[in-house]
């Protein structure tokens, strides 16, 4: 077991600290994985490989690899440790509001960071799970608030 997540600034609950190679090797799979989902269909509240909404589809990969993530994107957000979009990794997830004071409504997992482009992997209600550059996405691009690092490591 890698490790679990606890709450907002404090750090994950692990067996054993990760070293960056097996860091770099756990975000790898967890990309990987998500991947495995494309096309998966949306539901409201899916948790399942039958359908996911945004913050479902996080649960179930991150649960694969034995990190306990809350089930929706608002509670996911105050998990792990704010970063900036430039040092975004791999299996960090990006939330979005449609204001800086309204509620998350939206939770995507970062696939690739090329100098804070990021490439996302997320559940959406029109087209399910598929990858997005944010860069290329005037809607994702303009309502992105917080990325958090949830998998620990340094």
């Amino acid at each position: 077991m890698f490790g679990q997540v606890a709450a907002e600034n404090s750090e994950p609950i692990a067996e054993a600290r990760i070293n960056n190679t097996s860091e770099i090797q756990l975000r790898d799979e967890i990309v990987g994985y998500a991947q495995k989902h494309l096309g998966t269909k949306y539901r409201p509240a899916g948790k399942t490989p039958g359908a996911f909404d945004c913050s479902g589809f996080v649960y179930h990969v991150m649960k694969e690899f034995e990190f306990r993530m809350a089930s929706c994107s608002g509670l996911q957000e105050r998990q792990g440790k704010k970063i900036t979009r430039e040092e975004a990794q791999p299996g960090d997830l990006v939330f979005f509001r449609r204001s800086k004071k309204t509620r998350v409504f939206h939770v995507a997992m970062v696939l690739s960071n090329e100098d804070g482009n990021l490439t996302l992997i997320h559940s959406t209600s029109s087209r399910g799970v598929v990858i997005d550059k944010l860069k290329e996405s005037a809607y994702w691009r303009s309502k992105i608030m917080t990325v958090r690092n949830v998998l620990g490591g340094e």
